[in-house]
């Protein structure tokens, strides 16, 4: 007997919230679980998915669901990836990224396919070993991001490196995601890629076309009189919408069409908006994809085949940040930059499980249990990666105290200023100062204190920290303290002079970032007009503090109290106040 329609749907749609709240709510408890651990959630994630696809809540989650929303997941996935990728972030490291992330992906190739021609079994022929050495030679992105920012050193030229490394790495899978069709097709491979880039570039022309006369309209439209959660709908719509388009239009990727529209939102001036509005949702969504993928990880196939897994564990855990750090230390990288960027690298993520599923299911170029071996390997590199990293920042330490890779040159006990890390000159080590000091340090970059007062000077020593016993307005202290490539000189005493300060540090760089404080508004106003970057006075920040908590305790929202305190820190910085926004 047919099942009338209306039970068909109820009974889809019973199936679809349970498997949405078995899965979500195993992924929620078990990512909180992982956090507290000092794990990425990820594994959280993962293991949530295996617990999900067992029968222990009447009847196991209906995976196929899981699996549909999964989809949903890697597109908005890469359309996130698009969305925050610039060029000019890896022109600025392109020297080290480039060559180092290329060598090192050919390198994991190869080991990775040696691994399975000696271990996969039956089907060891020398493309599916190639299949398999792509799936593990790219790290994961979120797993990394999330690693650097722990260790707070994503704002740190070590993070900048890294991120234009996994640039390249999303590149390359990207190329992948597109390539892979015509690699697989068994066509005469010339023809087939001229005929793809043909294709591709049509596809980029009309994502880039739309992009402008389209996109930038709708997006400036629904900004300007509609609701917030227009505006994200909207987003959403683009990034789904240019990725049937790419599919259906012109014989590529879901994938790729995200990411062409996540580039093109990228570029405009709602780069910003879109990623603070519409990448919760594709977090959420992108559980789901890692949800997914634990319910369909079988931990007694990877014993069963556990050389197999044991050699790419040793791949993507060890070989590939080693190779990384010799490739890296070959390009003239300092030695703590080298370890910190190579240790990062050692694992593999969210773009490894793309492939070996895309590989094995679709295209059939891997078996199953290769697959579930790369989902392992995963499981615990991104668990021993989160887990070790911590202790790389004290093994460079002890390295360099013990000389390994220990800078030269160093005045005092302020060493001579290298690309490795920001290099910070505070002025003056009050109690504003030290504060100051502290936080920047915690962040891994390089403070160098200024300071009149000779017992300062002296305890500082004694402590390890960089500091010189000078005027800061002296050219000759300045370059002592290394200026010339210092991001920014951060003048924290009142008493100091600030302008005279400022104009020394200009005239030996004339990029660094000026920033001082002062106690009175009308001192901050003329050490603005004088160029200084950013003031900070004392009377002003009493003042707009004052006024906060009173606006608070008269029942304001927060969004009032932080209105009122930007239009008058603009007021006070003698700005024009900001346009209003209209919302529906």
């Amino acid at each position: 007997m047919e099942m009338p329609p209306q039970h068909f749907f109820r009974l889809f749609t019973t199936n679809m919230i349970h498997a949405l709240v078995i899965g979500l709510t195993l992924a929620l408890v078990l990512g909180i679980l992982a956090h507290k651990l000092k794990l990425s959630p990820l594994v959280g994630y993962l293991v949530a998915g295996m617990l999900a696809a067992r029968p222990w809540w009447g009847e196991p989650v209906d995976s196929h669901i899981v699996e549909d929303f999964s989809h949903l997941g890697v597109v908005l996935l890469l359309f996130g990836v698009g969305l925050q990728f610039h060029i000019k972030d890896l022109l600025a490291v392109q020297k080290v990224a480039v060559p180092g992330a290329l060598v090192c992906m050919a390198a994991c190739t190869g080991m990775g396919a040696l691994a399975f021609y000696l271990f996969g079994g039956d089907d060891c022929g020398w493309l599916n070993c190639v299949m398999f050495g792509l799936c593990i030679c790219v790290s994961s992105t979120v797993v990394l991001t999330r690693v650097l920012g722990d260790n707070r050193l994503l704002q740190t030229p070590t993070g900048h490196t890294a991120l234009g490394w996994l640039v390249v790495e999303d590149i390359f899978t990207i190329l992948m995601l597109v390539l892979l069709p015509v690699i697989i097709s068994g066509k005469e491979l010339g023809p087939a890629i001229g005929s793809a880039a043909v294709k591709l570039t049509l596809l980029v022309l009309c994502v880039a076309f739309l992009g402008r006369k389209v996109m930038k309209k709708v997006l400036t439209y629904v900004s300007r009189s509609a609701s917030g959660e227009l505006f994200t709908l909207s987003v959403l719509v683009f990034a789904l919408g240019f990725a049937v388009l790419a599919a259906e239009g012109f014989d590529a990727s879901m994938e790729f069409g995200a990411f062409l529209s996540g580039m093109v939102v990228g570029q405009s001036r709602f780069a910003s908006r879109a990623a603070s509005d519409a990448l919760p949702m594709r977090d959420a969504f992108a559980v789901l994809f890692f949800v997914s993928v634990g319910m369909g990880f079988n931990f007694m196939g990877m014993i069963e085949h556990w050389e197999l897994a044991l050699a790419t564990c040793a791949v993507a855990f060890l070989i590939k940040p080693i190779v990384a750090y010799i490739v890296i230390r070959t390009l003239g990288t300092p030695l703590r930059m080298a370890i910190k960027t190579a240790a990062s690298l050692s694992q593999i993520g969210e773009f490894s499980f793309i492939l070996a599923t895309l590989i094995a299911t679709q295209y059939h170029m891997l078996p199953g249990y290769a697959a579930n071996v790369i989902t392992g390997v995963a499981i615990v590199t991104i668990t021993l990666n989160a887990a070790l990293y911590r202790f790389v920042p004290k093994i460079a330490d002890r390295l360099e105290k013990n000389g390994v890779g220990a800078r030269k040159n160093v005045v005092g006990n302020v060493p001579a200023p290298t690309d490795e890390r920001h290099r910070i000159i505070v002025v003056g080590y009050g109690p504003c100062g030290e504060i100051m000091s502290s936080i920047l340090r915690k962040y891994d970059l390089e403070v160098v204190v200024l300071e009149m007062n000779i017992d300062t000077v002296n305890r500082l020593v004694t402590e390890g920290i960089p500091v010189l016993h000078g005027d800061a307005r002296l050219r000759s202290i300045l370059q002592m303290a290394g200026v010339e490539k210092a991001k920014s000189i951060i003048v924290t005493t009142a008493a100091a002079p600030a302008h005279d300060i400022a104009e020394s540090a200009r005239s030996l760089n004339p990029a660094i970032t000026v920033m001082a404080y002062t106690t009175y508004i009308r001192n901050a106003r003329l050490l603005r007009s004088q160029g200084a970057e950013t003031v900070f006075s004392g009377e002003e920040e009493v003042a707009l503090s004052m006024a906060s908590h009173t606006l608070r305790s008269l029942g304001a929202t927060e969004e009032q109290v932080a209105r009122e305190r930007q239009d008058n820190q603009r007021k006070l910085a003698g700005e024009p106040p900001a346009q209003p926004t209209t919302t529906a």
